[in-house]
C-alpha cells in the first residue's frame, strides 16, 4: 500500500474478488524513511476506493526485536516513530483509512498492550492531565458543533444537561493555549458549564481551566472535524 501506483487498479479491471484483497502498507525501521502523512492517505485512499481491507504499523517503544539488523521503531507514519503507542493507533484510525494496527516491532511490553487494547477505534479518547479533580460536566460522550469556529472545539450539551450546576470561577485569569480544556463558569450566561478545547490562544475570564489534552496528542485535535465524537480520559 506504500506506493502511490496504479498497480491495484490494474488488479481489479481482472475482476478480482475484492472482499479476498487485503491491503497493508510497509514499517520503516530506519528512522527518516517513513511515509509523511499526506502521502499515506493518498495510498491509502487508492485501496478504501474499492473497499479493501487495510493495515498499517504501529511500533513498542521498548521492542528491540524486528526484521533487519537496524531497528530505529517501526512505524508506517514517519511522524509517529516517537510517540506512545496507543497515540499511534489513534492516528492511524483516526484517518478513516486503516482497519488492523499491526505492531512492527518485539515486544511490546504489557503496559503498551493494555494501553493498545485500550484504544477506541470509532472515536478519539484523549488523555487529559486535569488541575482539579474532575466532575461530571467532562465525563459525558462529547462532539464538536456543526459550525464550527477556529478559536475553540465546543461541545454545548453540557451546559444544557448541568445547566442548574454551580460552577464558580477558578484558574480564569491565565491566557489558555492550545489543547486546554475549558468549562463556562458562573459568570457566562447561557454559557455556562459549556465544554471547549482551546484551538488558539486566548483569554476569557468566564471560562475556567480545567486541564490541558496531553502534549503528545495535541495533533489529533486536528482530526476533531464538525460533528465528529470524542471523549476524555484521565492521564
Amino acid at each position: 500500500m506504500s506506493n502511490n501506483v496504479d498497480y491495484l487498479n490494474n488488479i481489479i479491471s481482472y475482476q478480482a474478488n475484492t472482499p479476498f484483497i487485503y491491503g497493508c502498507h510497509n514499517f520503516y525501521p530506519q528512522r527518516g524513511t517513513a511515509l509523511p502523512y499526506d502521502f499515506f492517505i493518498d495510498c491509502s485512499k487508492r485501496f478504501k476506493h474499492f473497499g479493501i481491507h487495510t493495515a498499517a504499523f504501529v511500533s513498542s517503544q521498548v521492542g528491540k526485536m524486528g526484521p533487519w539488523n537496524v531497528e530505529d521503531s517501526l512505524p508506517t507514519l514517519e511522524q509517529d516513530h516517537n510517540l506512545p503507542i496507543d497515540v499511534q493507533a489513534m492516528h492511524l484510525f483516526a484517518s478513516g483509512l486503516i482497519d488492523d494496527v499491526i505492531i512492527g516491532n518485539a515486544y511490546a511490553s504489557e503496559e503498551e498492550l493494555r494501553a493498545l487494547s485500550e484504544v477506541n477505534r470509532y472515536q478519539l479518547m484523549l488523555h487529559v492531565d486535569y488541575v482539579k479533580q474532575i466532575s461530571d460536566i467532562e465525563k459525558p460522550q462529547h462532539f464538536r458543533r456543526g459550525d464550527m469556529n477556529e478559536i475553540v472545539i465546543r461541545s454545548t450539551m453540557p451546559r444544557v444537561t448541568y445547566k442548574d450546576i454551580p460552577n464558580p470561577p477558578h484558574d480564569n485569569e491565565e491566557e489558555f493555549q492550545r489543547g486546554d480544556v475549558l468549562i463556562g463558569n458562573d459568570n457566562f450566561g447561557i454559557y455556562k458549564n459549556e465544554f471547549q478545547i482551546v484551538l488558539k490562544p486566548h483569554k476569557e475570564p468566564r471560562k475556567n481551566k480545567i486541564g490541558s489534552i496531553a502534549k503528545d496528542e495535541l495533533f489529533l485535535l486536528d482530526f476533531i472535524k464538525p460533528w465528529t465524537k470524542f471523549k476524555l480520559t484521565g492521564k
